[in-house]
């Protein structure tokens, strides 16, 4: 199995930091979306449901299968033997930042329940703070990695 993981490990590595970037993209986009949902979807008759079928299938067509992809592929590579040093502390950086992109996530995913019922309680303001909390949680992991503090 060890062999197998060692063999996989490029595969593996490459497909993560390609879901890695759709994730990410759609933790940009979503919060981006929500500002125009609440400052201009009354502007335009129909825009309401535009603006949530858009923000429906960029989390079911593109960031869920991209947050699933990340994580099966990160935990193949964490198990993958010698590529962590548990003695380390950038593994427990990056795994913290990465269980608060997921959390995250599921914020997103509830918001959108939000709108979805009429029930926003947000303003374009707030979602546009928002929306700098993935970049900052990318800064983490990606210093984390690369520089493995």
């Amino acid at each position: 199995m060890t062999d197998l993981l060692y063999v996989l490990y490029p595969w593996v590595k490459s497909v993560h930091i390609m879901a890695v970037i759709s994730w990410m993209a759609g933790l940009f986009y979503l919060p981006r979306l929500f500002v125009y949902h609440t400052e201009q979807a009354q502007a335009v008759d129909g825009a309401d449901r535009i603006f949530l079928e858009m923000e429906d299938k960029l989390l079911r067509v593109i960031m869920r299968p991209a947050m699933i992809v990340t994580w099966l592929c990160g935990l193949i590579m964490v198990f993958t033997p010698g590529v962590v040093g548990w003695d380390w502390s950038w593994p427990w950086v990056k795994g913290a930042a990465v269980i608060a992109m997921t959390w995250f996530h599921h914020w997103l995913m509830a918001r959108r329940k939000d709108f979805a019922q009429g029930q926003n309680r947000l303003t374009g303001r707030q979602y546009r703070l928002m929306n700098e909390v993935p970049t900052v949680l990318m800064v983490i992991i990606v210093l984390a990695v690369v520089l493995k503090f």
